[in-house]
């Protein structure tokens, strides 16, 4: 067997696999006597069918598979022992193809294209100073927080008159083109939010509405698209698309949130009980919570502002061309348009990638099955918090923790987290970097941006 590299330029390279008849015949016999242990057709007893049968009715298959196998074996075992940094996978060149006789095997020849990664040296720039962007917690960020928190925790209550952002409970009965109940229409009760009411006009009415008000309303201007109207009206989705009459509403109950005491009562379930006794000590947690919240905002701010100033210093170059058709035969779904227009985003994500595995090779980072397990447990722990569950033991953690890292794409997952919290450490630690505080509203702009 002959595995070879041509480079075309520093960025692509045609890879080529020569298979002789003594490289698979072995494993190709060993294979068909397999398949005669197992193989039972009428007439025969199993593991008694006649080697030229099985040869002849699967043969051709059995052979491909254990091709693939070996192709596959010596691409990337070349790829390795060679060191070559490829991008993505090997695709096979189309117009290098062969028809290939099975049923009469002699030698192969296959040639695949591969997308090599760039050589680089990173410097990080001596005079270059970056900008770590965090939210003001402010007083009024503070207030907005507890408020958040006592809606949260708060409940609904009955009211005779609608106000803003109430809950109105309705029944809905279906008009004809003359604007009268159908007797055989819809009649469906539902709930609207007059939070999500756009049309003022329609929102104006609905405000101080009370129980047992009817009146005929455009179903479109009290819904939030198709799929809810279609839940409102209990009818389905194509219907509520092309539904263009008014419906007769009435009012059957409506509810206004109460917000909770803010008291210990609602330290107790925020914090557990005796944690926190007064309003200074939930003002201070409310500050703490909202610092940790930011933190990941924070990075991602700061990640964004450092990749685009080094994928811009380095310039680096990808094998476009190749890069595009791999997206295409990996993804069957997308089509060349959608590649051509996301392209720019993912060779940019690429880049950091390659910048990211540059700074854990050359500082030679490495993560220890401690820290795996401790990232791991602080992120599901986090997850309890969320959604306000008791927190496990820590011996349960853990062995929740061990079970995420075994599964496969999980584990692989929280590697890479884990190493590119690591690499935003060491960016931390080495950059000339000034702390600037700005309002909350243009930080959760920059976030935004951040994530685009």
């Amino acid at each position: 067997m002959d595995v070879s590299v041509k480079n075309l330029d520093p960025l692509n390279a045609v890879l080529t696999v020569k298979i002789k008849n003594e490289d698979y015949q072995e494993t190709y016999e060993s294979s068909l006597k397999n398949y005669k242990k197992q193989m039972q057709l009428p007439g025969f007893r199993k593991g008694h069918v006649p080697t030229s049968i099985i040869k002849k009715k699967y043969g051709p298959s059995i052979l491909a598979e254990e091709i693939d196998k070996i192709l596959n074996k010596s691409i990337y075992d070349h790829i390795s022992n060679e060191k070559i940094n490829i991008l993505g996978n090997p695709l096979p060149i189309e117009d290098k193809k062969v028809e290939i006789d099975w049923k009469n095997p002699g030698d192969f020849e296959f040639a695949y294209e591969l997308g090599i990664a760039p050589e680089f040296k990173l410097e990080f720039p001596g005079r270059s100073k970056f900008t770590m962007y965090q939210p003001k917690i402010d007083d009024s960020l503070i207030e907005k927080q507890i408020s958040d928190l006592s809606k949260r925790y708060g409940k609904l209550i009955s009211v005779d008159k609608a106000g803003e952002g109430d809950m109105i409970f309705a029944n809905f009965k279906e008009l004809d083109e003359n604007g009268d109940v159908v007797v055989e229409g819809f009649d469906q009760s539902s709930t609207i939010s007059l939070e999500f009411v756009k049309d003022k006009k329609v929102k104006k009415k609905l405000i101080s509405s009370k129980v047992n008000d009817q009146f005929k309303i455009d179903p479109k201007l009290i819904s939030r698209g198709d799929a809810d109207m279609s839940a409102m009206l209990g009818i389905d989705k194509v219907r509520a698309a092309q539904y263009n009459r008014e419906v007769l509403m009435k009012v059957t109950e409506i509810k206004t949130l109460q917000p909770a005491n803010i008291d210990v009562g609602l330290f107790d379930k925020l914090y557990g009980p005796g944690e926190v006794k007064n309003s200074d000590e939930f003002r201070s947690r409310v500050v703490e919570d909202l610092n940790k919240m930011f933190v990941a905002d924070i990075d991602r701010v700061f990640k964004k502002e450092v990749s685009t100033t080094l994928i811009k210093k380095l310039k680096l170059k990808l094998p476009d061309n190749f890069l595009k058709k791999w997206i295409l035969s990996s993804n069957k779904e997308a089509t060349e348009d959608q590649v051509e227009k996301e392209y720019e985003m993912y060779a940019n994500n690429l880049k950091w990638q390659l910048i990211e595995n540059y700074i854990i090779k050359d500082e030679k980072i490495k993560l220890t099955n401690e820290e795996l397990i401790s990232y791991t447990t602080e992120l599901i722990t986090n997850q309890y918090v969320q959604y306000n569950m008791m927190i496990p033991e820590d011996e349960e953690l853990k062995k929740a923790a061990e079970n995420v890292l075994k599964n496969k794409d999980e584990g692989r997952k929280i590697y890479d987290m884990l190493y590119a919290s690591k690499v935003m450490e060491f960016l931390k630690n080495n950059l000339k970097i000034t702390n600037k505080f700005i309002s909350h509203e243009d930080f959760i702009k920059k976030s935004t941006e951040a994530i685009q």
